[in-house]
């Protein structure tokens, strides 16, 4: 649904404002788990603020409707404005995503029982895909999926082990992948479930996702047919109306990171004084903001442009890619200029700058590498020439 870009600019205006006044002071709280990541209770709390604020889940409107994709960047922008934006407003990975496809695709029972609770921001989701690598498991190509389910009457049952699933600790709704002799599946599950176990929690880079990026054990999990997107071997089709969105999502929530490191690293050199006159004078620290500046205007153009795209329907499947590619890689730039205009300020944990950092060279792994992107690109250029020149 569109709303018009005005009224987007309204909904994602009142959001900064609630983001820089209500959620930066956050940034300094200590409630943190084991791995750095803010607590559930935490979590909650902001989301409370929001709500009284009118900005929870500010690209989902009250009859449930999604806003337009150009409209959602805009929205969605701002929530990043702090690493804890996203979380505070319900707008964050992998919610954001799950949220997108349940709204797409479930059936009114799963709306209902799984996909109310997350976009009133009462709880978190999972998304099961990726399985370990070390077992020859699915990472950037789902097609080596190793995790099964079966039927058994009117229930279908789940083993295996997955990988680098993003806020499984602590969420209470679960979209598991597996395969079966049709093909892949999708399933809605309740948790925590005895059948699900948790194995690990590693320690990773980034620092901004509740429940961390956990390995998981599937054993004898038994789910209802019902509770199954669609049917048996369309789990990948499913799956494909989440990736482009997704992928997207991700690129305009740490557009926003990186619009705030800018504003801190600039603020930095214009008051930092060295050699006489301030740093933004120096040529060296001054070009470094002004390919910022570039920088930051290339990715929102990229941004919009992809989201013009997916707001014809299309899959967006090579935009989405293109579009990960040079964000994500201007954002890395971005960041890394940010940390070294601030020189040793930069790698401290005085301002969000060196969090952002960390972020976004996570993000660069997210929904595939760059260089499955570029590759899955390349793919495409063969096709097209095969196809422009009859081979």
């Amino acid at each position: 649904m569109s709303i018009g870009i005005d009224k987007a600019l309204e909904i994602a205006d009142r959001v900064e404002h609630f983001v820089r006044e209500v959620i930066v002071p956050y940034e300094q709280d200590s409630r943190r788990d084991h791995h750095d990541c803010p607590t559930d209770e935490l979590v909650m709390e902001m989301r409370e603020k929001a709500r009284a604020a009118g900005v929870l889940t500010p690209h989902i409107l009250s009859d449930g409707s999604h806003l337009s994709q150009r409209e959602t960047a805009i929205v969605l922008e701002r929530t990043g404005l702090s690493p804890l934006g996203p979380l505070a407003c319900n707008t964050g990975a992998p919610d954001e995503g799950n949220m997108y496809l349940l709204g797409k695709v479930g059936s009114p029972e799963i709306k209902e029982r799984f996909l109310k609770q997350l976009v009133e921001g009462r709880s978190r989701s999972a998304f099961f895909m990726t399985e370990p690598a070390a077992e020859g498991g699915a990472g950037s190509d789902p097609s080596m999926m190793l995790t099964t389910c079966r039927p058994d009457g009117n229930h279908w049952v789940i083993d295996g082990r997955k990988a680098f699933i993003t806020g499984a600790a602590g969420a209470k709704v679960g979209i598991i992948m597996a395969k079966a002799d049709e093909g892949a599946c999708m399933f809605l599950v309740d948790l925590p479930d005895p059948a699900i176990t948790i194995e690990r929690v590693p320690n990773t880079i980034d620092s901004s996702m509740p429940g961390g990026h956990a390995t998981i054990r599937i054993n004898q999990l038994r789910v209802p047919a019902d509770q199954m997107l669609g049917q048996a071997g369309e789990g990948f089709k499913y799956a494909q109306i989440r990736l482009s969105p997704a992928r997207l999502s991700h690129c305009m929530r740490w557009y926003g990171a990186c619009v705030r490191a800018n504003e801190i690293a600039t603020n930095y050199a214009c008051r930092r004084q060295a050699f006489g006159k301030a740093l933004v004078d120096h040529e060296g620290v001054g070009f470094m903001l002004a390919e910022n500046l570039i920088d930051l205007k290339q990715a929102e153009l990229m941004i919009d442009w992809c989201a013009s795209v997916l707001d014809t329907g299309a899959l967006g499947t090579a935009e989405s890619s293109m579009a990960k590619v040079a964000v994500s890689e201007a954002l890395m730039r971005i960041a890394d200029r940010c940390v070294q205009v601030m020189g040793g300020s930069g790698v401290t944990g005085d301002t969000i700058v060196e969090q952002v950092f960390r972020e976004v060279r996570a993000f660069r792994i997210y929904d595939g590498p760059t260089e499955v992107h570029k590759w899955s690109l390349a793919k495409k250029v063969k096709r097209d020439w095969k196809a422009a020149h009859g081979g």
